[in-house]
């Protein structure tokens, strides 16, 4: 999910610690219990901080190691630890499992978008996402906002934060369903597929697809019900016997493009002074474009003695500022 959301999710989690008995009766408990679900709904996505470096860095580690299972072992101990010398007349059982809590919502919730993560490390390194909630969902940001309006009118958090969590329960079940529905809807329109990534939209009602069979790659739209395909491209296998192709696979943007796109297809552009090879990721077409993109350009003058002249990854919306993105010649 994003930001925001984890934010307000840290809050709703310090207002349904209420229902635990020890917290409700220790106020100084309850306000390092909040401190606690706060910074436990933000500690994973710490790895934030990669895209300072570069985007194949961030692209390829964001959501990974610090969603995986020792990670959140490690959140869940240490945040509440750290806490706890500044308070040590609080319940620390109490106060780590509250925070502890936060943590593994934070990693749960975000398995639920196309995004995903890579919450199975280390026993697989493959990205989860289920593909039903949109990373920002208005419907769930809203209903946490109310919730904190509510809390402040002087609601019972306890009772309050039980009954919104109950009803997001419903609708992520409602998601799943309708996904379900889609799913059904894609095996009935098109022969022998094989992949389908979906990604929702903020509109309850439209879906972006992605879907790949043996031969075809189609990029379409699922709107009340009704599927449209909207660009169809050839699913043609990447050339490992081309020394371009093993040349560019060496380059760090593009390695970092693969490990993360599950869908993508693959263009090779010929010029004077070098070849270009570009991969397309497919699930994020927008304005006729796919924005998600990797690219080397290869210099291939010289025989066998290829070099890599410049690459880049990462979300660009125009032909143009891409070109900008990659270093002079």
């Amino acid at each position: 999910m994003d930001t925001g959301t984890h934010v307000v999710m840290g809050v709703a989690l310090g207002g349904l610690a209420t229902l635990d008995p020890v917290v409700n009766a220790d106020p100084e408990l309850f306000n390092a219990v909040l401190i606690g679900t706060m910074i436990g709904s933000q500690a994973p996505d710490s790895d934030t901080v990669l895209k300072l470096r570069n985007n194949a860095v961030y692209i390829r580690h964001h959501r990974g190691i610090t969603h995986s299972i020792p990670a959140v072992m490690l959140w869940g101990i240490s945040i509440p630890s750290i806490i706890y010398l500044f308070t040590p007349e609080v319940n620390f059982l109490h106060l780590w499992l509250w925070t502890f809590l936060a943590v593994i919502l934070h990693v749960f919730v975000d398995v639920f978008n196309a995004y995903g993560t890579q919450a199975y490390r280390p026993i697989s390194k493959r990205w989860v996402a289920y593909g039903f909630i949109n990373t920002f969902d208005p419907y769930i940001f809203t209903l946490h906002i109310a919730g904190i309006v509510a809390w402040n009118l002087g609601a019972n958090p306890g009772t309050l934060w039980l009954i919104i969590y109950f009803v997001i329960a419903l609708y992520y079940l409602k998601r799943y369903f309708d996904k379900r529905e889609l799913v059904r809807l894609i095996h009935e329109n098109i022969k022998d597929v094989k992949q389908i990534a979906t990604s929702p939209t903020m509109k309850q009602n439209v879906w972006r697809i992605a879907i790949t069979t043996p031969t075809h790659y189609y990029v379409g739209r699922a709107e009340n019900g009704h599927l449209t395909i909207l660009d169809t491209f050839t699913n043609k296998p990447i050339d490992y016997e081309d020394p371009v192709i093993q040349k560019a696979l060496t380059d760090h943007n593009i390695k970092a493009f693969l490990s993360f796109s599950p869908v993508y297809r693959y263009e090779m552009s010929y010029y004077d002074e070098y070849t270009e090879v570009r991969f397309i990721d497919l699930r994020y077409r927008s304005r006729g474009r796919y924005p998600f993109v990797a690219l080397a350009q290869i210099d291939d003058e010289h025989g066998d003695n290829l070099k890599i002249l410049n690459s880049y990854t990462g979300w660009v919306f125009t032909e143009e500022k891409l070109q900008n993105k990659v270093s002079p010649m």
